[in-house]
């Protein structure tokens, strides 16, 4: 697949966020939450994965998006067709080897935290770390 799979996508979003997708010659595949206890690799219609045979224990209601097998062009370009469209979708994650293993619900624990993580640094904190600076 190349495309993105769409979690949770709001009435207002999805269908914006399809129309860049279709624009860009790119599939779009909603996740039902049915689905959320498959490998994100068996999503993505990736071979060597099969479905899970137990059923989701949890589900989430946070919007996510997973963006499988783009090029760096077509990456940039959905990216910066979203924040024109003022499409603001917080939890985004590219398929990896590592995380196409994984199910859903993992994936959207791991952005959850790590987005979170992220809130909490100030422009400050961000400045003290920085390898850049004078």
């Amino acid at each position: 697949m190349t495309g993105v799979l769409l979690y949770n996508i709001g009435k207002e979003k999805l269908p914006k966020i399809k129309f860049i997708l279709f624009k860009l010659g790119l599939s779009a595949r909603e996740v039902s939450p049915a689905e959320l206890g498959h490998p994100i690799g068996y999503l993505a219609g990736l071979e060597g994965f099969a479905a899970s045979e137990a059923a989701p224990g949890e589900s989430f209601s946070r919007e996510m998006l997973v963006m499988c097998g783009l090029s760096s062009p077509q990456f940039s370009a959905f990216l910066n067709a979203l924040r024109q469209s003022r499409c603001t979708v917080a939890l985004k994650a590219v398929l990896t080897e590592t995380n196409a293993g994984w199910d859903s619900l993992r994936l959207q624990r791991e952005l959850s935290a790590e987005h979170e993580a992220l809130q909490k640094v100030t422009p400050k904190d961000a400045e003290k770390k920085s390898a850049h600076k004078p």
